[in-house]
Order: C-alpha cells, then sequence, then structure tokens
C-alpha cells in the first residue's frame, strides 16, 4: 500500500510540473467546446400520434364466412418495417426535402439524415403509435411528419389490397387449373362407362352379387319349369285314360280338371307382366312408379284370372254326368284344353328358364373381368371425386377471398385515427446546451490533468533518489540537496497563486455560463 502511494505521489510530482500545458489545453478545450456548444442549431421535433383500432363489431358476424387476418400483427409488423429506404425516397419526395439537393452523393446523405431522425413508438397494448421527427427547420419537420402518418395509413391499405389482389389471382389460377383436370376426369369416366355399358348394372351392385341374384332366379325359373312338365305329364296321362274308356277315371279326371282349369290368354299377359316386372327390379327400387304400376297390372290380371277360373269351374261341375258317351266327350274336351294350357305354360317357363340361363352365364363370364373393370371404375371415381373437392374448396376460398376484400374496403377493419394532429414543440428539443456545457467543462479539465500526465511521461523528471535507482538500476553514490532561497519560494507561492487564479477562472466561467443557461431555460419554460 505504501508503495502505490509513493508512486502515485511520484506521478502527480512529474504532472505537476508540467501543470502550465496542461492549463493552456484545458482553456483552449473549453473555449472550443463552449462556442461550438453555442453554435449549434436548434432542432425541434414535430409528432402526431395515430391509434389503430382493430375491434370491429363485423369480425364476429363475418365469422366463417370471409377470411380475416391478424390485424393487429400485421399493423405491428407494418410499423417495424415502415422505416425503409423506399418510404424514405418516397417521404423526401412527399415534403419537398430534395428540392436543394443537385448531387447524388447530397441525396444519399439526406436520406440518411431523414432515416436517423424518424422514429416510432408505439404500445401494444393499445394500439397507440407515435411518429415523430426532428429537424432544425419547423415547418420541415411538420411537412415530413405529415407525410409520414400518410405513407403509414397508405401502406397498411395497400398491403392489405394488394395481398387480396394476389390471392385472388392464385386462386383463380388454380381453378382453371382444376377445371381442366375435372374436364379431363370427367372425360375419361364417360368413355369407361361407354366402353363397358353392357357390363355396368345401373343399381350400383358389384358382379358377385348380380351373379347370385341370377342364380337365385335361374333356379326358382328351373323349379317352376319342373312343377309345369309334372302338372302336363299329369293332364296327358288323365287325357290317355279317358280315351280308353275308363268311367271312373273319367269322372275324376273331370272333377280335377273343373279344380285345376287354366286361362292360356291370361297366363300369357301375367307371364308377360312377370317378365316386365323382374326387368324392372334389375334397374330400380320397389318404390319406381313404374315397378309399382306393373305390380298392379299383376294384381289386376291374377284377379280377372280368379274370376274366370271360377265360371269355368260352375260350368265344368253343372254339366250331366248321365250320358256316358257325352260324358267321355266332355271329359276328353276338358282334358285337352287342360293339356293344351299345361304346355303352353311348359314352352313360357322354358323360354324363361333359357333366358335366366344364358343371362346367368354372361354374368359368369363377366365376373373373371369384373375386379379389373371395378378397380380401373374406383379409380376414375377417386380421381374424379379428389378434383371435384379440390375444385369445390378452391372455389369456395375464392369468393371467402373476395367478400374479405370487400370487407377491408367497406367496413375498415382496421381503423386509423389520428388522435394527436402533426404539431411542432415551440421550444427546441435539442441540443441540451445546459448537459453538454457541463460536459465540455468536464473533458477540458480531464484533459488538461491528461496532457499534462503524458508530457511528464515523454520528459521524465525524478524527485526522489529511489524512484530513479529503480528505474536506471544503477546504484546511487549520493544526493546532492538544493537550497531553495527566500526569493524562490516567494516565487513558487506567486506561480501557485497564478496557476490558482488561472485554474479557477476556467472553472467559474464555465459555472457561470451553466447558471445563466439555466436561468434562461427557467424563463422559456415559464
Amino acid at each position: 500500500m505504501d508503495l502505490l502511494i509513493a508512486q502515485a505521489l511520484a506521478i502527480a510530482k512529474r504532472s505537476w510540473k508540467y501543470r502550465w500545458p496542461g492549463l493552456a489545453i484545458a482553456w483552449l478545450l473549453g473555449i472550443v467546446g463552449s462556442v461550438v456548444v453555442m453554435v449549434l442549431p436548434d432542432r425541434y421535433e414535430a409528432s402526431a400520434r395515430i391509434f389503430v383500432d382493430t375491434q370491429s363489431i363485423l369480425k364476429p358476424l363475418m365469422s366463417g364466412l370471409a377470411i380475416q387476418p391478424n390485424i393487429e400483427q400485421q399493423v405491428v409488423m407494418l410499423s417495424r418495417t415502415l422505416i425503409s429506404r423506399p418510404n424514405v425516397e418516397k417521404l423526401v419526395r412527399m415534403a419537398d426535402l430534395d428540392l436543394k439537393n443537385q448531387s447524388k452523393a447530397q441525396q444519399e446523405a439526406l436520406i440518411e439524415t431523414v432515416t436517423k431522425n424518424l422514429s416510432i413508438q408505439s404500445t401494444a397494448r393499445d394500439n397507440l403509435y407515435t411518429l415523430s421527427y426532428r429537424d432544425s427547420d419547423k415547418e420541415s419537420a411538420k411537412r415530413v411528419v405529415q407525410s409520414f402518418v400518410s405513407i403509414f395509413v397508405e401502406s397498411s391499405l395497400g398491403s392489405s389490397r394488394k395481398d387480396t389482389a394476389t390471392a385472388a389471382t392464385f386462386i383463380n389460377e388454380q381453378i382453371k387449373n382444376y377445371e381442366g383436370k375435372l374436364e379431363e376426369a370427367e372425360g375419361r369416366l364417360k368413355e369407361f362407362r361407354l366402353r363397358n355399358l353392357q357390363t355396368m348394372n345401373a343399381d350400383g351392385k358389384d358382379s358377385a352379387s348380380r351373379l347370385r341374384e341370377m342364380s337365385a332366379e335361374l333356379d326358382r325359373a328351373r323349379l317352376e319349369y319342373r312343377e309345369a312338365v309334372n302338372g302336363r305329364d299329369a293332364a296327358k296321362a288323365q287325357l290317355d285314360a279317358e280315351r280308353k274308356g275308363v268311367s271312373s277315371t273319367t269322372q275324376s279326371l273331370l272333377q280335377e280338371s273343373a279344380m285345376n282349369l287354366s286361362t292360356p290368354e291370361l297366363d300369357a299377359r301375367l307371364d308377360a307382366q312377370r317378365r316386365n316386372l323382374d326387368s324392372l327390379l334389375q334397374r330400380y327400387t320397389e318404390q319406381h312408379p313404374d315397378v309399382i304400376s306393373a305390380r298392379k297390372s299383376i294384381a289386376d290380371i291374377e284377379d280377372e284370372k280368379r274370376l274366370k277360373v271360377k265360371e269355368l269351374r260352375k260350368a265344368a261341375l253343372a254339366s250331366p254326368t248321365s250320358a256316358g258317351g257325352v260324358n267321355g266327350s266332355i271329359a276328353a274336351q276338358e282334358m285337352s284344353r287342360l293339356l293344351a294350357s299345361s304346355e303352353v305354360q311348359v314352352a313360357t317357363l322354358k323360354a324363361r328358364v333359357d333366358e335366366y340361363s344364358a343371362r346367368y352365364g354372361q354374368a359368369l363370364a363377366g365376373v373373371r373381368t369384373a375386379p379389373q373393370l371395378d378397380a380401373e371404375a374406383a379409380q376414375l371415381n377417386r380421381d374424379y371425386a379428389i378434383h371435384k373437392k379440390n375444385y369445390e374448396d378452391l372455389v369456395s376460398r375464392r369468393e371467402s377471398a373476395s367478400m374479405s376484400g370487400e370487407l377491408d374496403l367497406a367496413s375498415g377493419v382496421a381503423d386509423f385515427r389520428l388522435i394527436d394532429p402533426p404539431r411542432v414543440s415551440p421550444k427546441p428539443v435539442a441540443p441540451n446546451r445546459l448537459l453538454l456545457l457541463a460536459g465540455v467543462m468536464v473533458v477540458s479539465l480531464l484533459a488538461g490533468v491528461a496532457s499534462a500526465f503524458l508530457v511528464s511521461l515523454l520528459r521524465p523528471v525524478f524527485h526522489d533518489a529511489l524512484e530513479l535507482r529503480a528505474r536506471i538500476e544503477l546504484p546511487i553514490l549520493g544526493v546532492v540537496t538544493r537550497l531553495i532561497s527566500d526569493a524562490e519560494v516567494k516565487r513558487q507561492r506567486k506561480d501557485l497563486l497564478r496557476f490558482g487564479a488561472a485554474s479557477g477562472s476556467l472553472v467559474g466561467l464555465f459555472v457561470l455560463g451553466l447558471s445563466v443557461m439555466a436561468f434562461l431555460m427557467t424563463r422559456q419554460v415559464a
């Protein structure tokens, strides 16, 4: 600790020797700095406050119908990117700041100066933005802020409209693209259906289901055909027995024929209607009008057949049975008519069995190629469904984008309100001469001390034998002491007084200047 104190005292002694050059430098810097502070031009600040209202009543009303962007995020991003070179160049032109600039370098310097003096301060919670600009000319500062407010509002509207137009253009291009894809898919689907019209069923059932239905219909037709053949054979046997003259058998056959009379005309019509019903059921459902009409026709023919058979039975049973020849003739006639009806029914059912067999064979042959056709149809339907869904989604998005653009233009989802119009402060906001003058005083004093210390380092002087020996690293044999006379003491005292007066004058002038400056600022505020 003692060593550090000794070194500090040695440095102070060496610097003290060159106090007058340091004082001269302090005075010089103080005078120059004070003049610079006093001649700095006054700078005035123009400002304006804007409130951005993003809470519109149309937001909840148009929810789900129109695309609503995050207006708050857009405004925040706009405020951060507003001070850009294109906007500053536009601002310089709008505020007529480029009238005096001739060279390219002057224009660049002006743009840099304007960019440096522009500022945007915001409170994100309240959406309140303060736009300010500083300039030595009040009118120029006000014009710049007015132009800055216009650019702020126009940039937000322009970006929204530009985004809407860009989105609409892109969506329209995609819609045209998907229209072409949808037409191609529809063409391929139409060609496939026309090419496989014979193998496709309108009811939407697959080939296995159709094959099972054909098999069931064929089995039912074969059963009916066998029943008809057995009935025909029985009628033929009865007719043969009648022709042999067996009376008991004739009477029995006559009674049986009375119970099993047939109507060929009505049976033919009934069979035709049933075939028509089968054909309709392959294409339509039970609720189709044609199916309902066919079933009603079948019911009407069956009712008519029952009435006709009832009348024939009454006529057959009412005939006299005493005359054997006559009875035999009547029985033979009835058996012949019954056999003819059975033959017609057998032929009809045979045709039905043949038709169902042909259909079953075609369906069985189509089963082999059905999986490939079904897979191709599924692929075509899937492609068509995907293109159609994308097309409908794009059309819906286009309408939403159009509605969003009209909503931005008509309702003003983000409302820019000018709370404080552009105004210029009546008093200059810069420079702060009081603070600058105090800084000049501190800097000049520190510069004087630093200059004295630097000179002492360039031209060192040793005031102590120990310090000299430590520096030259040689032994010191002795020290010669200089005796100071009374005249020398007086001279040093006068020199100290002069130095104190010069230093005090420097500090006093600064203090006086600060006092006058503070007084003037107080009067301006009052």
